[in-house]
């Protein structure tokens, strides 16, 4: 035990790290030279049990994810000189023809060679409605098709795409990142001084060497090394309790120390996906027949807008009909017959050109900058547009306001989306801060800028803020329906898909560190004053171990405190948005 100890401390001088390890070593090399070996035996069993708590903390931190790149498939539909064929990604070259078919990932950055090809690339951009792309334009590999089946030419070899750019970003700020120190081993140096000093003094003053050792023995941190690992494994118990999956102590840790709090918006801060927000209807036209007739049609239809029609129209209790005769423009309109009707759906521009329109100019005013507009025509009549937006999350205000309370101090918004839309939703919750048309890159940057406001929180989602999560002081992933990237690249994922989790979150890292600090200033506070009575003669060797494992016990018993909820996460109920209700300005955007 005490050569492997030997070994351990010796190994981590040579990364410059000190511990209190040094301690539990002299103690035990003390007792056996003076000839307690019964003290020596109580300083290794608390010892190697704290050894014992600390890798298994380790152990259940270090849960296994989801691999970075099970986004994207292993081979692509590659057109030969006679036929297509099935072949791995590292073998396209470029100038292959790839067929990208409706669900895949696309494999490789290429370019359009037929259309439109309609595209999800909400993983690398934020953006989270559909985009269409037509011939002869720049395709990102780690998009999704979701329109028609199109041809891609290959542009670069797969290692040199956009999606495996993004994995290398991860890779390089992970290693880039400090590893957390343990937090006893902060007071290392100090308490180390003092313990030989103590014992040298009490030797030289006495004459007793064993008046040395039972400094020493006392002096043993037990506590600390016992103490802290047990409440930051509560800590993580009990966020795992609240659906929060803490992948490590340091990054329990930090979370309870960050000033900074950059919030990505797609799927984040709002819900990530398109809803009906209004009806504008034509003058002596039912808005309910407008979606009726709309969503009706839209049942032929596989587009993510049409999607998102129908839902709202049975969340809407609205009864649909089966379309007939059916022809669909992918990404641009749909056509068919309803019923007696004839019903157009597609893209304001596409529906006014064919279409008779009396008041388009009246019912498009006023339009949120961030909204998708859908036209519909009834019997070659235009009779009103659908308004679709990603509608920020009820609990986001709360959350915000509940961040500031915990004592994050500067709230920054950052997204992959247009500026003008990424400004509009800062403004209405509030943030200090927006960044907006951000590329994965430039988020990393973002992440590096906002350190000079002190420790930085990356709370996002997509693939496109796997980087910035990995470089941040400390990542959180919404691993629900968040990428896979981001839950590999983030040190903590909200299991569930509510963002209420994150100050929760940030309560229980509060609550817990304040704990181990608790645990921590006992732990050597009770062990000074056990050295001092060493020191004086009253506590020889074995009865000063056994006074340390009295020690250890009560601060334990402390750390093991951070398993229950504490008030402020237990505290439910809306907050009163002060900060929000103070706002002058809006926030700064760029």
């Amino acid at each position: 035990m005490l050569l492997a100890l030997f070994h351990e401390i010796v190994t981590s001088l040579r990364r410059g790290d000190v511990g209190l390890d040094v301690v539990a070593a002299l103690s035990m090399s003390a007792a056996l030279a003076f000839g307690e070996p019964l003290a020596g035996n109580v300083v290794a069993l608390m010892y190697s049990g704290g050894q014992l708590l600390e890798k298994f903390a380790e152990g259940r931190a270090r849960r296994e994810m989801t691999a970075l790149l099970g986004r994207v498939g292993r081979t692509a539909m590659r057109y030969g000189p006679k036929e297509l064929a099935e072949v791995p990604i590292e073998t396209l070259v470029p100038g292959d023809r790839l067929l990208i078919r409706h669900g895949e990932v696309v494999p490789v950055d290429g370019t359009a060679l037929s259309g439109p090809a309609l595209l999800d690339q909400s993983a690398l951009t934020g953006e989270p409605l559909p985009v269409e792309k037509r011939l002869g334009e720049d395709i990102l590999s780690g998009s999704t098709s979701v329109g028609s089946a199109f041809d891609l030419r290959t542009d670069r070899p797969a290692a040199e795409s956009t999606y495996a750019g993004i994995v290398r970003l991860v890779e390089t700020a992970q290693r880039s990142r400090a590893p957390i120190v343990r937090l006893a081993d902060r007071y290392a140096m100090a308490f180390l001084a003092l313990t030989v000093l103590m014992a040298g003094a009490a030797w030289m003053l006495s004459g007793d060497p064993l008046r040395a050792l039972a400094v020493l023995v006392v002096a043993t941190p037990c506590p600390l090394i016992l103490a802290v690992p047990v409440a930051i494994i509560s800590g993580m118990s009990r966020a795992a309790k609240i659906g929060v999956l803490v992948k490590n102590g340091g990054a329990l840790e930090v979370l309870a120390r960050v000033r900074v709090a950059i919030l990505d918006k797609t799927g984040t801060l709002t819900h990530g996906k398109a809803e009906l927000a209004e009806i504008r209807a034509a003058d002596g036209v039912d808005p309910l027949e407008v979606l009726r007739l709309a969503a009706s049609l839209d049942q032929a239809s596989a587009h993510v807008v049409a999607t998102a029609l129908v839902a709202a129209a049975q969340k809407r209790s609205i009864p649909l009909s089966s379309p007939s005769r059916v022809q669909e423009t992918p990404g641009t309109a749909i056509e068919g017959m309803v019923e007696k009707f004839s019903v157009m759906v597609g893209s304001a521009t596409y529906v006014r050109e064919r279409c008779r329109s009396a008041n388009a100019h009246e019912l498009l005013a006023g339009l949120p900058e961030h909204a998708v507009t859908v036209a519909v025509a009834i019997d070659g009549a235009l009779a009103g547009f659908l308004i679709l937006t990603d509608r920020v999350r009820d609990d986001a205000p709360d959350v915000i306001e509940r961040l500031r309370q915990a004592g994050v101090t500067r709230i920054v918004l950052a997204s992959g989306d247009r500026g003008e839309v990424a400004a509009a939703v800062g403004w209405e919750l509030g943030v200090d801060h927006v960044l907006g048309d951000l590329t994965p890159e430039a988020k990393v940057a973002a992440v590096a800028a906002e350190r000079g406001h002190g420790s930085v929180m990356m709370v996002g989602d997509g693939v496109n803020d796997a980087p910035a999560l990995a470089a941040a002081d400390v990542g959180v992933a919404m691993g629900a329906r968040g990428a896979a990237a981001s839950s590999e690249a983030a040190g903590i994922v909200l299991l569930v898909d509510e963002l209420d989790r994150l100050s929760r979150a940030v309560s229980i890292a509060h609550r817990t560190r304040t704990i181990a600090l608790q645990s921590v200033l006992v732990g050597l506070g009770l062990s000074l004053a056990g050295m001092i009575a060493a020191a004086l003669g009253f506590l020889p060797p074995v009865q000063g171990a056994l006074v340390q494992e009295a020690i250890d016990v009560a601060v334990i018993l402390n750390a093991l405190r951070a398993l229950s909820p504490g008030r402020p996460e237990t505290a439910a109920g809306p907050v009163a948005p002060s900060n929000i209700a103070k706002r002058q300005q809006p926030p700064t955007a760029c």
